[in-house]
């Protein structure tokens, strides 16, 4: 791929020519299929991270600040003092690598830089799943006084659904939406996968200085996995709702945090599996 695609791509979408069958008959034609590649994030100097993502270069600083909050790398967006898009020794700009500069970072903890993370665009963090380890690095959200009506939690799938501008064309991304507790969408995302598009809604409200996200809800497409509910946890959300099943980590760590979690949000229908009172 030339270097300079993913930098001038207006949207991340390509075009294959397919054979579409029906039943006995087939035809040759043109699909559009969402583009997947390799996202690197370097701090300070060094590789921390690799992320199969969808290329937008305009989501790309949001993805690599997201996921220093929710992985834990940083706790305050305040650390980042710089930002920048790699270039190679030939002074080029390197498409999929964005390098990122910590406040302090000398006299920080250096075993937080010593684990390597890949994320594949269906998993999430791999390895990482041991709740203890959250629950030890984030506190539980308070018993507060956000409640949010049932009548609002049904609008969130279609206006979710709505949204999906990159769905549309190709039926292959995920969306992430983060919605206010009247039910207004705030900002929506998409992607390969989704705790990359949730990373993409916390590293925007950071770089917009609106982090932390106490009183908002997260919903997301498909199911809610343990990285979801803990990336919301770190971003303080105290709702998150899916169309489809929670995990049973995901559960547990709903439980631990004190986090309201909706599962099979589908027309007037939901499941709440954990922290119900902050549905009225």
């Amino acid at each position: 791929m030339n270097k300079k695609s993913s930098l001038l791509r207006s949207q991340p979408i390509s075009r294959r020519t397919i054979e579409r069958w029906q039943g006995a008959e087939h035809r040759t034609t043109e699909d559009r299929v969402t583009i997947e590649e390799p996202f690197e994030i370097r701090v300070n100097g060094r590789s921390l991270a690799a992320i199969m993502r969808t290329p937008e270069t305009s989501h790309d600083r949001e993805l690599a600040v997201g996921f220093l909050l929710s992985e834990g790398v940083i706790n305050d967006p305040a650390s980042i003092i710089g930002i920048r898009r790699a270039v190679d020794q030939d002074g080029l700009p390197e498409e999929n690598v964005l390098e990122l500069e910590l406040r302090d970072y000398l006299a920080d903890d250096e075993s937080r830089f010593e684990r390597r993370f890949t994320v594949s665009s269906s998993c999430g963090l791999c390895g990482k799943n041991s709740i203890a380890e959250v629950c030890r690095r984030l506190p539980p959200l308070a018993t507060d006084d956000f409640r949010v009506s049932a009548a609002t939690l049904y609008s969130l799938p279609e206006k979710l659904r709505q949204q999906q501008t990159i769905f549309e064309s190709t039926g292959g991304l995920h969306a992430a939406g983060l919605f206010e507790g009247d039910g207004n969408l705030r900002m929506l995302r998409e992607d390969v996968g989704r705790h990359n598009a949730v990373d993409k809604l916390v590293g925007r409200a950071a770089l917009d200085n609106t982090y932390p996200l106490s009183r908002h809800i997260l919903m997301v497409s498909g199911r809610s996995s343990f990285e979801i509910v803990q990336k919301a946890l770190a971003a303080q959300i105290p709702i998150v709702a899916a169309v489809s099943a929670p995990s049973s980590l995901a559960i547990e760590l709903a439980e631990e945090a004190n986090l309201t979690l909706i599962g099979f949000l589908r027309g007037t229908t939901m499941n709440v599996y954990n922290a119900g009172w902050r549905i009225m």
